[in-house]
Parts: structure tokens; C-alpha cells; sequence
């Protein structure tokens, strides 16, 4: 029962290849309880051969669901929204659903073509990174939804999965603390972004806890790629400072960056320039010398996502913030000050 003619095989093809009536096998492969489990392999088989796809648009419009999940992400590009892409992915799969990704590029009115477009494809659900921090046309989306990222923690009431960022970021200056780095510089996210201020909030309240001035800590804004980390770090080492240069950026491809200038200037990492990155994306183990990073769980977000998605749809809402913890992956971008190691005078290097 093969395709012939440019004919897809249709369901009377599988059920007549696998010796059962149109019926049995339209159950066997809807996955029905009351099937033996002969059959259904059978069934199974028969479909193989026969090269047979479900109609996922007519099964919906027969159970109202389309199998088919959103997401929104704001830059497919960056491999920590790549990675939670993947895990969203893998996780719908395994309910035999497929997943449309679209990427807002930080974009608010891309961000609203898009969840119109899904609206439109009738999917069942969506995953949203909401990239405006203003975004509030969650009530007229009409559809079930979870957020991901910082800025779902502006709707305590809506569902949301997130890394642990307070963690995270203690994580970070504790390990810095541990390296002789008390009072590192900070490359920061736009001005704009809760995420800046959810990272900055943390810094504040660890200092405090150490007895340390927050205002002594000296920052730098850009943009969250490796562009804006470059600019940042050029504008850092314009500043004056004395002796070794500690710097902890909000993300992975900023904290790339920084390494850049720093080079372009002339300096050794981690010498002269000791840069801890936020992400745990895989281009750090690439870098040279290897960024040391705080790992989020990009692809468990997507997965938890997912799940939370699913249960949303059923009725089962599980409201409120799933926060997920951060782990320290340590590589050789930091050096040990703790130890009295001797440093080289700024620009003596290169990295």
C-alpha cells in the first residue's frame, strides 16, 4: 500500500495492510485504552510501511485541539533561547505535539504579530517571553498561556517558569568574593529591562549583607549581545581604576564581548581582566581562555514550560513562579587573588 501515483495512503490503506477494520485502526493510532497491545503494534507497523501521517488538522477538528504549541522567544539567535527552544521542543514531542518558535527579535510589534499569528493557526497554548515589561494584553490573547523570563514576575497570578536569579547572581559574587574580587564592575542590560533590575537588586542585597557600600560598585550599561558587552567593557576601561580588573556581565555573549576589548586593548585574561559571564551558553567553552559562567537551565525552562502549558490547557493551572536554580561552571576567565598570586601591570598581556 505504498504511495502510487502521487496519492498519500490514507487510513482505509493502514487498516486494510494490518488485517482491522477502518475504526480499530483509527483508535489504534489515537492511542485508545481499549486496544490490545497487538494490534496497535500491528497497526503501528502497518502504518510505517504504509508511509501513513495523521491528519493532524482534521483529528482537531474533531477533538478541538490542533496539537500545536507556541512560542515566543525574544532572539532565537542567542544560543540560551536556542536551548530553551530545544527543551520546549523535546518536551511537546512526547505528547506527540509539535512546537511553532518565533522570535521577536526584543521587539514589541513583532511580539504581537506573532501571538496573533498563533491565534490564528488555532493553537492549543503558548510560551511567551513577553519582551516589554509593559506587556499587558495577556487578557485579550484567549488562548492559555505560560510566561518565561524576567518579566513574568511582573503577573504573580499567571503561571511562569524562570531561573533562579537572586541564586544566581549570589552564586556569582560569592565565588567572585572567594577569587579576591569583592567589588567586581558590573556590565548591566538596558535600563528598560526588569531583568537589569532584578540583577542589580540582587547585587545591592548581597552587598549589604557583606558590609559592602553599593555605591562603590561601578556599572555600565548595553545591549544583551556581544556588541553591547564590547561597548561596555571600552567604556569600563576608560574609567579609572588601580591594580586588576574584575568584571561580572549580565550575560554570556556580553561578557564575550568584554573579553574583546579587553584584547583590543591590549590585555591578558585573566592577568590583567577577570570576566565571569551569566548564561552557561556553549560558545564559552571556546573562548580563550574558557569563560568562567553561572549556568541558567535554558532547556529544563523549556521543558517545565511545557508541562505547565499542558496543564493549563487541561484545566490543571499551577499558578504561580516555578524559579529554577543556577549552577557555577568554573573555567580559567577569573584570576585567584585570594592567594596573593602577583599580577602583571594592566596591558602587559593579551588574551
Amino acid at each position: 500500500m505504498s504511495k502510487r501515483g502521487g496519492r498519500r495512503p490514507t487510513i482505509i490503506d493502514v487498516a486494510a495492510r494490518a488485517g482491522v477494520s477502518k475504526s480499530t485502526a483509527a483508535r489504534a493510532l489515537a492511542g485508545a485504552p481499549n486496544i490490545n497491545a497487538e494490534t496497535r503494534e500491528r497497526v503501528l507497523k502497518a502504518a510505517r510501511l504504509a508511509g501513513y501521517e495523521r491528519n493532524h488538522l482534521a483529528v482537531g477538528m474533531r477533538s478541538g485541539r490542533s496539537g500545536l504549541l507556541g512560542l515566543v522567544i525574544p532572539d532565537i539567535a542567542n544560543p540560551f533561547w536556542a536551548d530553551v527552544a530545544r527543551g520546549a521542543q523535546d518536551r511537546a514531542a512526547q505528547n506527540d505535539v509539535s512546537l511553532l518558535v518565533f522570535s521577536s527579535d526584543w521587539d514589541a510589534a513583532k511580539e504581537a504579530a506573532h501571538l496573533s499569528a498563533l491565534r490564528r493557526a488555532r493553537v492549543d497554548g503558548a510560551i511567551i517571553n513577553p519582551v516589554s515589561d509593559s506587556f499587558d494584553d495577556l487578557d485579550r490573547f484567549g488562548l492559555p498561556f505560560v510566561l518565561i523570563g524576567s518579566s513574568a514576575e511582573r503577573f504573580p497570578d499567571t503561571s511562569s517558569v524562570g531561573s533562579d536569579i537572586a541564586q544566581a547572581v549570589r552564586l556569582g559574587l560569592d565565588h567572585l568574593a572567594e577569587k579576591g574580587h569583592v567589588a567586581p564592575n558590573l556590565i548591566l542590560g538596558p535600563k528598560s529591562r526588569l531583568a537589569r533590575a532584578r540583577f542589580l537588586r540582587s547585587v545591592h542585597q548581597h552587598c549589604v549583607e557583606r558590609d559592602i557600600d553599593p555605591a562603590i560598585l561601578v556599572m555600565e550599561d548595553g545591549e544583551y549581545t556581544v556588541e553591547g558587552g564590547r561597548l561596555a567593557m571600552q567604556r569600563l576601561l576608560k574609567r579609572p581604576h588601580v591594580g586588576h580588573l574584575a568584571v561580572f556581565a549580565a550575560n554570556d555573549m556580553m561578557a564575550i564581548g568584554a573579553m574583546m576589548a579587553a584584547r583590543e586593548a591590549g590585555l591578558s585574561c585573566p592577568e590583567d581582566v577577570s570576566i565571569l559571564g551569566f548564561d552557561g551558553i556553549p560558545a564559552g567553552a571556546f573562548t580563550t581562555p574558557g569563560l568562567t559562567t553561572i549556568a541558567k537551565p535554558g532547556r529544563e525552562m523549556g521543558i517545565r514550560a511545557v508541562e505547565g502549558l499542558f496543564d493549563e490547557i487541561e484545566g490543571r493551572p499551577e499558578h504561580g513562579r516555578i524559579h529554577l536554580p543556577c549552577r557555577l561552571v568554573e573555567r580559567a576567565s577569573l584570576a585567584d587573588l585570594s592567594v596573593g598570586t602577583p599580577q602583571r601591570k594592566a596591558g602587559a598581556g593579551r588574551i
